[in-house]
């Protein structure tokens, strides 16, 4: 924008257009802060949802980190939602991209159930120790995208934009208190009375409940994909 505008005979420095932008509440089209860096030390699993057909909620769970834009510097947004039912079983904010409030999360969605196989990236948060041993102690299946295949998680990938373009582009938080009601709000509103037109025009919430399965079980072409023997 800088440039344009200097190409244009306007003399005007670089601090100055962005407190504009922000003060018109405009923002450019480019992709924010890479939330997803891969830590060398860390195990990777293998991908186990290739051809995987679902039937049921609480067979696959994934999790993914967006950006969320604010006056001064960013907050990241994690969830975790039900692959079979898109219901979104937890959600955490944080100021920074630490593991912690991922596991924290974490704890929260297992709190209510256990998947038979939970799906991340590869990023650093979800492979780090406290986050895989979580899964592993409870005899959850660990799944991860291939590097650079976003398509991997795309029930997630379709949540972040239904939410950014329902919720988060509608609106100019002016403090963290408020983004959190916000979307505190927005959540109830799409598990419980948004309908879904991929589910039958039914809500996540009905799906998940009438879906769920009432018991673990893990088939031995799961077990064979993840070797476990």
């Amino acid at each position: 924008m800088t440039r344009c505008l200097a190409e244009q005979g306007y003399v005007v420095n670089r601090k100055r257009v962005q407190r504009l932008m922000r003060k018109m509440g405009l923002q450019a089209t480019v992709p924010g802060p890479h939330t997803s860096r891969a830590h060398p030390a860390h195990k990777v699993y293998p991908y186990l949802l290739k051809d995987l057909q679902l039937d049921h909620a609480n067979l696959v769970w994934s999790t993914d980190i967006t950006y969320i834009p604010m006056h001064v510097g960013f907050m990241y947004l994690a969830v975790v939602i039900d692959w079979y039912s898109r219901y979104v079983i937890a959600w955490e904010l944080s100021n920074t991209l630490d593991h912690l409030f991922c596991v924290s999360m974490l704890e929260e969605a297992l709190d209510h159930a256990h998947p038979v196989i939970f799906n991340t990236d590869q990023g650093s948060q979800f492979t780090s120790t406290e986050f895989t041993a979580c899964l592993l102690d409870r005899q959850i299946l660990i799944s991860m995208d291939g590097r650079g295949r976003a398509l991997d998680n795309v029930f997630i990938e379709r949540l972040w934009r239904t939410v950014k373009y329902e919720e988060i582009y509608l609106k100019d938080y002016q403090s963290v208190s408020q983004l959190y009601h916000c979307l505190a709000q927005y959540f109830d509103f799409y598990n419980h009375k948004r309908p879904h037109s991929a589910l039958g025009w039914l809500t996540p919430a009905k799906v998940h409940a009438a879906s769920a399965v009432s018991e673990r079980f893990v088939s031995r072409r799961l077990c064979d994909r993840s070797s476990c023997g």
